[in-house]
């Protein structure tokens, strides 16, 4: 335990403070050092709460994969049977060319496209392309989530966007996760919320995971900070954002969890698909979350 201490506040020096955690079998070590905020008031502790950002997308990308083993959807699916803002993309001729300048999809964005981010719409190495900077004003920057409006009305805003390239053509971030989110909701006919919360986090016993941090585990969660010229600035406290259910749960960056759940996930994965016994996902859903689908390009 001694040397992952020292090894995590040498590292963790320049913030109030950390938890990490080490797993292998049945042996866990858990560090925690430093504060949950920049005045020392909370000291970080094993149960500490933390926006876990985009440790979001591997999440929502597994209750997909639950629908696709239960039959309600299929990986060449046109999500636009559910999505049906998105039954007629058009594509920005040229990735640097201007947003009406279009052309037709050439074909439909299915759910594998949203699940390798090939679905034509996210975030790009070059974040000033015309088509990115439009999709930032529609949709929001990741950095801001949660997001201001609702899905339905999020999806109807992001339709009015040009792909910035023709589905299955280009690896994008963050914007396929966020349309996963919404594809759960509309398969399943729950929230995405809800969905996650019973078919995910129950069985695995992920009882700090959620959307939102209920009033009585406010005192675990941390506060969220930002480098700035003057140090850390406080962009979200305890009692900010996430201490309330969002107008639009973000499958890509909106959970809220702790290390041990975390490792609770993992261990799902490593178990094939599988806790106590209990088969959630097939094998083939978890090789597939576990494969690298990236082409050469």
């Amino acid at each position: 335990m001694a040397p992952l201490t020292e090894l995590v506040r040498r590292h963790a020096a320049d913030v109030p403070g950390a938890v990490a955690l080490v797993a292998r079998g049945e042996q866990v070590e858990v560090a925690a050092v430093g504060s949950a905020d920049v005045e020392g008031t909370v000291p970080m502790a094993r149960d500490s709460l933390f926006r876990i950002a985009s440790l979001t997308k591997p999440i929502v990308a597994a209750a997909v994969l639950l629908l696709v083993d239960e039959g309600e959807l299929a990986l060449d699916d046109p999500v636009a049977r559910w999505l049906p803002e998105l039954a007629s993309p058009v594509v920005v001729r040229t990735p640097a060319g201007p947003v009406d300048d279009v052309v037709p999809a050439v074909r439909p964005i299915t759910v594998a496209d949203l699940l390798t981010f090939r679905c034509g719409y996210g975030l790009a190495a070059d974040m000033t392309l015309p088509a990115v900077d439009l999709l930032l004003q529609v949709v929001g920057h990741p950095a801001a989530a949660p997001r201001a409006m609702p899905p339905d009305e999020w999806l109807a805003a992001l339709a009015q966007v040009p792909l910035l390239h023709q589905p299955g053509e280009a690896w994008l971030y963050d914007t396929g996760s966020d349309l996963q989110g919404v594809l759960i909701a509309r398969v399943s006919g729950r929230s995405l919320p809800e969905f996650l919360a019973e078919r995910l986090f129950e069985p695995l016993g992920m009882a700090d995971t959620g959307f939102a941090v209920p009033t009585a585990a406010l005192g675990r969660f941390t506060g969220a900070y930002r480098r700035g010229e003057e140090g850390l600035r406080l962009i979200d406290s305890p009692e900010g954002r996430w201490s309330r259910p969002p107008p639009f749960p973000s499958g890509a960056g909106g959970l809220v969890s702790t290390a041990d759940d975390l490792l609770a996930f993992a261990r799902f994965l490593l178990a094939e698909g599988t806790t106590d016994g209990r088969r959630l996902l097939t094998r083939e859903s978890v090789h597939l979350m576990t494969t690298d689908h990236l082409t050469p390009a």
